[in-house]
């Protein structure tokens, strides 16, 4: 059993507050990422659009294509219809072996609304989000019958956020749904990580590892922000800064008894002013070799 080290380039291209990152290049970004050592990259808005182009970017720096975002909007849209609207990523991630496509509902979500406290997010009836769960689980299917799995990424500011949505979108879909777990997120949403695994493990496919600034948190609370006002304050940061409050040693302990054998991405997005992207980075990178091999978890 091993696991792949990955990475989102969030850090270097912010796509929901780009005047973060307005002064990196997502070249620089690669480039620093396969220096570092990460096996794969998560799609970014700013590679190239096309397969062929996508696959040669990747080979010029050595990395795989560890999976990437999908705006879901099956809420509101017939399953024949997201279909057709998301066809086009499937084929892409297929043809390139992604290990999955990052799925989250986004046409109620308020996670990119800067004015919009997260408080405000959509939360709605065990019955709603259940419903949604095995429309979902069609369009899972579809996708892995084409050659790549869905995994639901729950979300600060969106339907599926805390522990309670996720155990509903779970409960109400089929085995072909997969969840992208996500630590920071879990966190964020005042659930608890290791809970979350140990209830949801077997539907993990796809792991995301960010860290959290509890005292930014609290500030994102006290004074009602939204969940970009968090991003910006550094609410999130990587494994192993000093700074974070997640255990992630307990995570890779629970990970190796669950024998999970997918991808762990780090996926914290900063303000690189305050955080620089390759140290924080590689910070991330070799925290997580190194609990992973406490864990016994191959890397690879």
């Amino acid at each position: 059993m091993s696991v792949k080290i990955g990475i989102s380039l969030i850090a270097w291209q912010n796509d929901d507050l780009p005047e973060l990152t307005k002064d990196f290049t997502t070249e620089g970004a690669m480039e620093d990422a396969s220096k570092i050592g990460y096996s794969g990259v998560e799609r970014g808005r700013r590679m190239p659009a096309d397969t062929a182009g996508l696959r040669a970017y990747l080979d010029r720096y050595g990395v795989s294509l560890c999976g990437g975002w999908c705006s879901g909007n099956l809420m509101v849209s017939p399953v024949e219809e997201e279909q057709a609207a998301i066809r086009q990523q499937v084929e892409q991630f297929a043809a390139l072996n992604a290990p999955c496509i990052v799925y989250a509902e986004c046409s109620n979500t308020i996670q990119g609304m800067i004015n919009t406290p997260v408080s405000r997010r959509p939360k709605l009836t065990r019955d709603k989000v259940m419903a949604y769960g095995a429309k979902l689980s069609e369009l899972a299917k579809w996708s892995a019958d084409q050659g790549v799995v869905l995994s639901y990424h729950h979300h600060m500011g969106a339907m599926v956020q805390d522990a309670e949505d996720i155990d509903w979108l779970m409960e109400g879909s089929t085995e072909d749904l997969t969840l992208l777990y996500d630590t920071g997120h879990l966190h964020f949403a005042d659930a608890d990580p290791l809970a979350v695994l140990d209830k949801w493990g077997h539907r993990v496919h796809h792991v995301h590892f960010k860290d959290v600034r509890q005292p930014v948190l609290d500030w994102v609370r006290a004074e009602d922000k939204s969940f970009l006002d968090g991003v910006a304050a550094g609410v999130y940061s990587v494994p192993g800064d000093p700074d974070g409050c997640i255990d992630f040693q307990a995570i890779t302990d629970r990970l190796k008894a669950i024998d999970y054998d997918g991808w762990i991405v780090v996926e914290a997005e900063q303000d690189p002013a305050k955080a620089p992207p390759f140290d924080y980075s590689k910070l991330g990178y070799d925290h997580i070799i190194e609990i992973c091999g406490r864990s016994g978890l191959t890397t690879g």
